[in-house]
């Protein structure tokens, strides 16, 4: 047998000692780390981080501020019936009709006030009577003032808006059908929509809609609430668009039973002050009354009838927005003589405040509005999706158990939202009554804040958690 050296084993000894010293070091590191992992996580616990809870759970492309609808669809069975309805009706030049409508709908203004009307007479008879005394005329005083009452009136009659009350026949009803259907349904569905996401236990039994049209009020409740609804009552002065909505119930077949059940059409409001519906609903009826004592008296009628929920919706112009304030106002500031209900109002959506409207108290008044997508009713000229344009207002009489997350205040986003790296441009009307540019980040505002806000559209909420003071710019 060959004798081995200890000389020719030394190096392999070498080899394997440094192996296991390597071996060695790496288990010591491991073990460091892992008690350095160790402090770290009893550090984590001993110190947690603070989490936001106004996620609630859900994801933050689907936060708590979020009431905006994808695009919209009518009911199958409404668009079903109102299709065979516009069919029947053979309308000659329904298409020019129906847009002749559509604009003269947007560009409806108030109707001027008898006071407004007499002040700017008497200030138009008074720059006159200074012209003709500069003139020094040689003509009778009499003569005089009937050329001036003529020409006053004149001019009044040129630059005074001439308010008409639309009054409906069939035919005109299946114009407005066309026209008015699919968007009306969409921004009604969307203010609902408001109530729905932010009160889901809200479940009302009875609803009441004034100047309800053509029932689209019934339809976008009944797919809100259609498991609770009890009672629809839908009040419109119009005996043909009474008959006009009652034949989209029932699918433009007499015999057939109404999709909706216990719909009941009314001329008239319920006469007991003390009927109260869960909900009550006004959707484009205010720009029908001619004059702001009569808007006012409506309003506080509304009010009355309401146990819950008083929405009003109208055209996203300026008119549409003052009128809405107006009410707004009248209902808050205005106590009613005989208060059968004694529960205050609150300002439910879309104001995060009581207070003034912003957009009212600047230089250059912007409607506050929103919108909505929607698919319109399938026809000549029209494109596959619109975008309905509208304000709107819900007033409560009662305020939701856990709406609000504890210490956050909520912002409503009034335009739509600029995303760019790593931060969000977010115009908004937040809880002390003024606008501001939000510029959020997720180092300055929270990460949760910032996905929620890239997330986020027109017309969303938006937590405010804090407010960095180097990115937020009062308009």
């Amino acid at each position: 047998m060959k004798e081995i050296s200890f000389n020719s084993l030394k190096p392999r000894l070498d080899g394997v000692d440094m192996a296991s010293r390597s071996y060695r070091a790496r288990v010591l590191c491991q073990r460091v780390a892992g008690v350095k992992m160790m402090f770290r996580g009893m550090s984590v616990m001993a110190h947690p981080r603070p989490q936001t809870d106004f996620l609630k759970g859900e994801l933050h492309r689907k936060h708590p501020g979020v009431t905006n609808l994808k695009t919209l669809r009518l009911p199958d069975e409404l668009q079903i019936a109102a299709q065979s309805i516009i069919y029947r009706a053979q309308v000659p030049q329904l298409p020019e009709r129906v847009r002749k409508l559509t604009n003269f709908l947007w560009s409806r203004k108030r109707a001027v006030e008898d006071v407004a009307l007499r002040q700017r007479a008497v200030s138009l008879e008074k720059e006159l009577w200074e012209k003709a005394m500069q003139k020094r005329a040689d003509m009778d005083e009499q003569l005089l003032e009937d050329r001036i009452r003529k020409r006053v009136f004149s001019e009044l009659k040129k630059t005074t808006y001439h308010w008409t009350r639309l009054k409906f026949d069939e035919e005109l009803g299946v114009v407005y059908m066309a026209a008015r259907l699919a968007g009306g349904y969409a921004a009604v569905r969307r203010a609902l929509n408001e109530i729905k996401k932010r009160d889901p236990s809200f479940a009302p039994q009875s609803l009441l809609d004034f100047g309800s049209g053509l029932g689209t009020v019934a339809w976008a409740s009944h797919s809100c609430w259609g498991h609770s609804l009890k009672e629809l009552v839908c009040v419109d002065s119009s005996g043909p668009m009474n008959i006009l909505a009652e034949r989209l119930l029932r699918g433009d077949d007499e015999r057939a039973e109404p999709h909706i059940k216990q719909v009941y059409f009314r001329q008239f409001l319920p006469v007991s002050p003390k009927v109260q519906f869960d909900l009550v609903v006004a959707a484009f009826t205010l720009s029908e009354l001619p004059n702001t004592k009569e808007r006012e008296e409506a309003v506080i009628t509304l009010w009355r009838k309401t146990s819950s929920y008083l929405i009003l919706v109208e055209n996203g112009t300026k008119e549409g927005h003052q009128m809405l304030m107006e009410a707004r106002d009248t209902v808050l500031m205005k106590p009613e003589k005989t208060a059968h209900d004694p529960r205050p109002a609150s300002v439910f959506a879309p104001c995060a405040h009581e207070a003034m409207c912003p957009k009212l108290a600047q230089e250059s008044v912007t409607p506050c509005n929103f919108h909505q997508m929607y698919f319109p009713l399938p026809g000549p000229g029209h494109k596959d999706r619109q975008t309905e344009k509208f304000s709107f207002l819900i007033l409560s009489r009662t305020a939701p158990a856990g709406v609000e997350a504890e210490g956050v205040a909520w912002g409503r986003l009034i335009a739509p939202v600029l995303r760019r790296a790593r931060h969000v441009h977010c115009r908004m009307c937040c809880p002390d009554g003024q606008l501001q540019h939000v510029v959020v980040t997720a180092k300055k505002h929270s990460r949760d804040v910032y996905r929620c806000a890239r997330n986020s559209d027109w017309g969303d909420r938006l937590p405010i958690l804090e407010k960095a003071t180097e990115d937020v710019h009062t308009e």
